[in-house]
């Protein structure tokens, strides 16, 4: 990308992860996050299973989302007594601020590898067939309230030490896929890049 994207990491903590190398890094997260250096990335504090991401629209040009989706709700009831589907409103919230043209890269436990269930704080699970629900011609979280179009790059499994390193040679890669699917239960995250379609 140009050295003058936009990159969001949701769900930051203090080292937002920048996929794409932009030039110009933003993070949101549910901690209030003290002493930051605001040279290093503009921050701000949210809880996105209730609130907007605090962006405009089409202002990213990348959005990314490291072991975080996973910890979103699939369904809530409010103290109203209204269902509300948080997972559906963050990924219409992603596509919002996302310009035409920009990319979603999100890494996240898939079932049914042991890991989606370890943290007891992962309250969505993840298949490897949870995408088709925003993309394509008719995703299937339109009933459900989607209203995005999100077009995929890549679907894949594949292991998080992978991804966290993706300067490592591809050898390496490969070893460690063939290890964790032979040896460790199969490759324990999936991998969603998809480009927002707003044309």
């Amino acid at each position: 990308m140009k050295n003058s994207c936009k990159h969001l990491d949701i769900g930051c903590g203090t080292i937002p992860r920048n996929p794409y190398s932009a030039a110009s890094i933003y993070g949101v997260d549910i901690r209030d996050i003290q002493d930051l250096d605001e040279s290093d990335f503009i921050y701000k504090q949210a809880n996105l299973t209730f609130e907007r991401i605090p962006f405009p629209d089409d202002f990213f040009d990348s959005v990314s989302a490291f072991d975080f989706l996973e910890h979103i709700p699939r369904q809530i009831t409010t103290p109203e007594g209204n269902l509300v589907n948080p997972f559906i409103k963050l990924m219409n919230e992603i596509y919002r601020v996302l310009k035409p043209g920009g990319k979603f890269f999100a890494l996240t436990p898939v079932y049914p590898h042991p890991s989606v269930f370890v943290d007891p704080t992962h309250v969505n699970f993840i298949t490897k067939k949870t995408h088709k629900y925003f993309t394509g011609k008719t995703p299937h979280g339109r009933m459900y309230g989607f209203t995005g179009n999100f077009k995929i790059i890549k679907v894949k499994r594949d292991s998080p030490k992978n991804i966290y390193n993706d300067k490592q040679c591809l050898i390496k890669k490969i070893f460690r896929r063939v290890n964790r699917i032979l040896f460790d239960n199969g490759l324990s995250h999936i991998v969603w890049e998809f480009v927002a379609d707003k044309n």
